[in-house]
């Protein structure tokens, strides 16, 4: 038999659920994104990934400072390894104390607790702070800048490299607004007991309050953050993240032309998003979706589902309209192993496919026995 894919299964209990829950309003015209000020920007959906509006979303152009997501998340992940606590003290060397640009007001030769310079980072954008946490980590800041450019590869971030921990300008230190809102996505997914500090609107140290310099996070209670940016050749910039109900959506703008602008670029794509798609978990990771013949195997049945929650988004008021289907691989013969792909599950809307998923199997099936193996094989001789 040909390896090539049979045709499509309807999954019936889909549609049941559709008409269970089809409790929304009636299908909304998707208009074009507003237009925007800033030079490159995208939208996308937290939860699928799905891009809801962008342009020049892959140019290269410099982040400024929404760099420091990157460099708080490598810290993160030394924290999370065990490697470094909140509690640790860092001494504030003469370089971090001399940074120009943003500052959270350090002393040279002080001592600072590590959590103290993380708020210094992602409330007041600290270029001292960041340098500070730098040195400590990995002895230099270019040492560090290497670990950055080694997440950000392993990211895929490909339009991305880093030649600083602050975004303080350099001919070889530039990013996508596309590489920017994959990074967030890993920051939210990945440390969300860290990701709340980027919510908080100031902290004092020292006697200095600082203050969080993303307008949103007091104009709009759905916004949780993320990171501004500026320099003069970067412009404005700002990766926000907003969560109504149960969706989140991330905004990157760069390159807009003043700090009111930039907010007004964010929330209006935020809105746009919120106001016309809808996003949902449609299936969990290992629950079954379909039970399929499997030959010459210890058992005759194969549970098969995915490997990860599938996620989709789509146009508000269309879920009643989605329709999915399952190709499965002919003729499954043992052995077949634990997530071993044998088909893909695909979720279409007026006849376009919107969001596809490999299916694996569920369980091991081992090689059956020379009886049912030459039962199995005549079997599917005549089939």
């Amino acid at each position: 038999m040909s390896n090539v894919y049979r045709s499509a299964w309807t999954i019936l209990f889909f549609f049941a659920f559709l008409i269970q829950n089809n409790t929304l309003a009636s299908e909304l015209p998707v208009p074009a994104a507003p237009k925007v000020s800033a030079k490159s920007y995208i939208l996308q959906d937290y939860a699928s990934g799905n891009i809801l509006a962008q342009n020049n979303a892959s140019s290269r152009v410099e982040p400024a400072s929404i760099t420091k997501l990157m460099s708080a998340y490598v810290i993160f992940g030394e924290i999370q390894a065990g490697r470094l606590k909140l509690t640790d003290e860092v001494i504030i060397s003469k370089k971090a104390w001399r940074m120009p640009g943003s500052r959270t007001f350090v002393e040279v030769n002080s001592k600072v607790p590590v959590e103290i310079l993380l708020k210094g980072i992602i409330v007041q954008s600290g270029n001292d702070a960041t340098v500070a946490l730098a040195e400590h980590v990995a002895g230099s800041e270019d040492t560090f800048v290497s670990l950055m450019n080694q997440y950000a590869q392993k990211m895929g971030m490909s339009g991305t490299h880093f030649a600083n921990s602050t975004g303080l300008p350099d001919p070889q230190h530039y990013s996508t607004a596309q590489d920017i809102a994959t990074l967030s996505r890993y920051v939210i997914r990945e440390h969300p007991e860290f990701y709340k500090y980027y919510a908080m609107k100031k902290f004092v140290y020292n006697g200095i309050p600082q203050y969080n310099r993303n307008k949103l996070l007091w104009r709009d209670k759905s916004v949780d953050g993320i990171k501004t940016g500026h320099t003069d050749s970067a412009g404005y910039c700002l990766a926000s993240s907003a969560k109504r109900d149960d969706m989140r959506l991330i905004a990157v703008v760069l390159g807009d032309r003043s700090e009111e602008a930039r907010a007004n670029s964010s929330r209006a794509l935020l809105n746009y998003g919120f106001r016309f798609f809808e996003g949902r978990k449609l299936y969990k990771a290992g629950q079954t979706l379909k039970n399929i013949r499997v030959w010459k195997g210890e058992l005759e049945n194969l549970a098969l589902g995915l490997s990860e929650d599938l996620h989709i988004t789509y146009p508000s008021g269309s879920y009643k309209k989605l329709k999915a289907t399952i190709d499965i691989r002919p003729d499954i013969t043992a052995p077949v192993t634990k997530g071993q792909q044998l088909g893909t599950l695909n979720i279409s809307l007026d006849n376009a496919i919107i969001a596809e998923a490999p299916m694996v199997a569920l369980q091991a099936v081992a090689e059956g026995g020379l009886w049912s193996r030459s039962i199995d094989g005549i079997k599917l001789w005549f089939k």
